[in-house]
């Protein structure tokens, strides 16, 4: 499997001919050095943790040209329907639905989720993190915008992950130390790969203080570097 990192939490996961696209928050992103077009080419799939903008990003933009399927929770699902969104996958906490290329498993995230219309807060469905699992390839856990709770312990017993991609920014999810904290105590992967970090002024600007969290810790840290693929 290859990975690239698009900055904050966008990622795309390329294996066996598939490409999807995770949080594609591209437009509007300070992190986003690539071309979009060699971003979003040849992608099928767009999986969305949650409904906040930076997550949701450029997805209508981008089902519409690739006529990818959107996978999110179904509150989500609806509201970008009554946008435009032609091909969606709704799911909800706990559920799995089967993509063919791959399986997405949608599970619990300590978060919100929601836009802003016309001043008031619009409840976009439950936060959360997803699962994907493609045959003989590791199991990825994007854990989206979240903060520790000791059940990742049991999510990580029930789906095994081998790679988690985990928000260290602070403010809005998780610091450094506590991710560190739940990468060692409760999830058990072989790789630790951090995100949702140096985008806004506001939310920690390196992954430094998570790297030397992890120091001496089973478990491999990447820090990719933004739009270029590395291999897991």
């Amino acid at each position: 499997m290859q990975i690239t990192w698009y900055g904050h939490s966008a990622f795309r996961l390329d294996f066996g001919g598939t490409a999807v696209l995770i949080d594609p928050f591209f437009t509007g992103n300070p992190a986003f050095v690539s071309d979009k077009a060699a971003a979003v080419k040849g992608v099928s799939h767009i999986v969305l943790t949650h409904g906040h903008g930076d997550h949701v990003g450029d997805t209508l933009d981008i089902a519409k040209a690739n006529g990818a399927t959107v996978t999110a929770n179904y509150d989500l699902c609806m509201w970008l329907a009554g946008k435009g969104l032609e091909t969606f996958n709704p799911m909800n906490t706990g559920g799995t639905t089967d993509l063919g290329a791959f399986k997405v498993s949608m599970v619990r995230a300590d978060h919100s989720s929601g836009d802003i219309q016309n001043g008031a807060s619009v409840y976009l469905g439950n936060p959360h993190g997803v699962i994907i699992k493609a045959k003989g390839e590791p199991t990825v856990w994007h854990l989206g915008d979240t903060d520790i709770f000791s059940d990742m312990a049991l999510l990580s017993e029930i789906h095994q992950p081998k790679v988690a991609i985990v928000p260290i920014g602070d403010r809005f999810t998780m610091g450094a130390a506590t991710a560190a904290l739940a990468v060692k105590r409760f999830l058990n992967v072989e790789t630790a790969i951090p995100c949702h970090f140096g985008t806004f002024p506001i939310i920690d600007q390196t992954a430094d203080a998570f790297v030397a969290a992890m120091k001496g810790d089973k478990t491999r840290v990447i820090v990719p570097a933004k739009g270029t693929a590395f291999s897991v």
